[in-house]
C-alpha cells in the first residue's frame, strides 16, 4: 500500500501501525498528490491512504488522476473529522472510502484490510452526514434520480443494497437471488451509471433518495 500525506508525523505513524500487520506492507510514501500519482505508477499499490488538504497537487485532483488509470488502485482518503463536503467531492471522484485521522490502530489495519478487498469503508450514517452538508445537494439529487430512471427494477434494488453497504452475499439474501447473479447485477449497475466502484454507486443511491433517512 501507499501512504500520501504531507506530514511526515502522520506518515510515520500509518507505517508503524500498518506495518504491524503481517499482510500489510507499505511499499512507498509521499508528500503531495503528484509524488502520489508517480508513486501509484511506480509501485502499483493495491491501496493508497491519501490525505486531501495538500500543498501542490491536492488529494482531489490526485483521486481523479489515478482513476484515469488501467486498474487504478482503491483509494481511500484521509481526514480530519468526517462531515468534511471536501471528502464527498474525493468519494463523487472514485475514492473507495475513507478514514478519520483519529481511527484507532486496531480499527485502521482491518479496515485497509477491507479496502484491500475492495470494500467500501464508509458507513450509510457516514454517507448521509456528507450529503447533508453538500453544497450542490440539490443538482446531485436531480441527476441521480434522471440516472437511476435507466435501471431496471432489480438493478435499482440492488443499487440501495450498495447504498446500504451491504456485501453481494448480503443482497443476494435479501433478493432471494445467488451470489453471483448479484455480482453480475453490480457490475451492470456500475457501467450503466458510470460509477468507478461500489461507493460511486452506494453514494448516487443515497442522492436519488432510495436509502431511508
Amino acid at each position: 500500500m501507499l501512504l500520501v500525506d504531507d506530514e511526515p508525523m502522520v506518515r510515520a505513524f500509518l507505517r508503524t501501525i500498518l506495518g504491524s500487520a503481517e499482510d500489510i506492507e507499505v511499499v512507498a510514501e509521499a508528500h503531495d498528490g503528484a509524488a502520489g500519482l508517480e508513486a501509484v505508477r511506480r509501485n502499483r499499490p493495491d491501496v493508497v491512504l491519501m490525505d486531501l488538504r495538500m500543498p501542490g497537487m491536492d488529494g482531489l485532483t490526485a483521486i481523479e488522476r489515478i482513476n484515469e488509470l488501467a486498474d487504478p488502485p482503491n483509494v481511500v482518503v484521509l481526514t480530519t473529522f468526517d462531515a468534511d463536503p471536501y471528502v464527498l467531492r474525493a468519494l463523487r471522484a472514485g475514492a473507495t472510502g475513507f478514514l478519520v485521522k483519529s481511527t484507532p490502530p486496531e480499527e485502521l489495519i482491518g479496515l485497509v484490510r477491507a479496502a484491500a478487498q475492495g470494500h467500501t469503508v464508509l458507513s450509510p450514517a457516514a454517507a448521509r452526514r456528507l450529503i447533508a452538508v453538500s453544497t450542490d445537494g440539490l443538482a446531485a439529487r436531480e441527476r441521480a434520480r434522471e440516472l437511476v430512471g435507466t435501471l431496471t427494477e432489480r438493478e435499482a434494488q440492488v443499487l440501495a443494497g450498495l447504498g446500504e453497504g451491504l456485501s453481494n452475499a448480503q443482497i443476494a439474501a435479501r433478493l432471494f437471488l445467488s451470489e453471483a447473479t448479484v455480482k453480475g447485477y453490480v457490475s451492470r449497475t456500475l457501467d450503466k451509471l458510470g460509477c468507478v466502484n461500489r461507493t460511486q454507486a452506494g453514494l448516487l443511491a443515497h442522492d436519488a433518495g432510495l436509502i431511508d433517512s
